[in-house]
């Protein structure tokens, strides 16, 4: 295809999906089928076009087509699971404007980073529940603002009841897909993510093809291994360093030897997305392993898109996804997590072509 009808049905895709975000939610044709090809997983719900880890951004994504919804694991100071991209939540809750709270304003080390702003694990469920969500990155996703407030913190079990409701709605079986953040941070305050997650896990009967587990500590996944939940394990790979607290670096877990002895605890790897461009020869590896893989993080704004994709000097402005969707497609991905699973959805449809 030359660039110009290219570029036009670019365009044309993008106002589509744009003018089904603005839609009312209850007015979304539920995707009621998985079309062959890779899964589909909802970054944190749909964080493109709802604040993330809200039930709208959640909802979203499995009316788009998601596959799974990933939410992600932090404890309040009563040890119940709720699901932030990060424990400090000034940035995605109302906090800093509620003055009951100012003095939890604090600074902690995570992971050996100093962190200054509220923390989860300082605030019981029931004063979690009186804060309103709001969208992370205003800057770049100002269209999300608009449901600043509408949203609130939901605990892991609710995120569990959802996806068993939009199983129902959708006539598929929609997995969770947690991460446990943070992991050796919060055993070392005491309060640990893999016991209590084992014990939702449990409670609810989850199934290997209702919930995935994820982290980027092995430690972490070592552990949930050794409760015989029978769920599969997806070890989250960086770009560079180590997972906090080992010795052992990302590149020599994405060595031959390294991903052998990930198949020996976990399923699936999850790599940055630029690890599986060539010269890179991580797919390969991993699927000589046994091991599955799902990159990440799609999005669909040029910043994040690389150069040859991008469709303006605009950094929020939207380039070619579709081309990025299909590249990886093409490698044989057995998974995409997304910020835009319709985006995704749609360009898996294109396989069928």
């Amino acid at each position: 295809m030359s660039p110009a009808p290219r570029r036009r049905s670019v365009l044309l895709a993008t106002a589509a999906v744009t003018a089904a975000a603005t839609a009312p939610a209850g007015a979304a044709t539920p995707v009621r089928h998985r079309a062959s090809g890779p899964l589909v997983i909802g970054h944190r719900g749909a964080a493109g076009w709802r604040p993330e880890h809200t039930a709208d951004a959640y909802t979203y994504a499995v009316r788009a087509g998601a596959d799974w919804i990933e939410p992600d694991l932090v404890p309040t100071k009563d040890h119940v699971l709720v699901v932030r991209h990060e424990n400090e939540i000034g940035g995605t809750t109302d906090v800093a404007g509620r003055p009951e709270f100012a003095d939890r304003r604090t600074t902690r080390t995570v992971d050996g980073r100093a962190v200054t702003g509220w923390f989860t694990e300082d605030f019981h469920l029931r004063e979690l529940r009186t804060l309103r969500t709001v969208e992370r990155l205003p800057l770049v996703r100002n269209r999300n603002t608009v449901f600043d407030g509408r949203g609130r913190v939901m605990t892991f079990q609710e995120v569990i009841d959802l996806a068993r409701r939009l199983s129902g709605e959708s006539g598929r079986r929609i997995a969770v897909f947690p991460e446990t953040k943070h992991p050796t941070y919060f055993r070392s305050i005491g309060l640990p993510l893999e016991e209590e997650l084992i014990r939702v896990i449990r409670r609810n009967r989850l199934t290997a093809r209702e919930c995935v587990v994820q982290s980027f500590e092995p430690s972490s996944l070592h552990r949930i291994a050794a409760a015989r939940l029978g769920l599969p394990l997806w070890q989250a790979l960086g770009t560079s360093g180590s997972p906090y607290g080992h010795a052992v670096t990302y590149k020599d877990m994405m060595s031959p030897a390294g991903l052998r002895e990930i198949a020996s605890y976990a399923q699936w790897i999850g790599p940055d997305k630029s690890s599986l461009v060539p010269p890179h020869t991580l797919l390969a590896d991993a699927h000589a392993a046994g091991l599955k893989v799902g990159a990440y993080t799609f999005r669909a704004e040029n910043q994040y898109l690389p150069a040859a994709y991008r469709r303006s000097t605009a950094p929020n402005d939207f380039g070619d996804a579709f081309a990025e969707y299909a590249f990886h497609y093409g490698q044989g991905v057995d998974a995409v997590v997304t910020d835009f699973p319709d985006i995704a959805v749609q360009a898996r449809e294109g396989l069928r072509g």
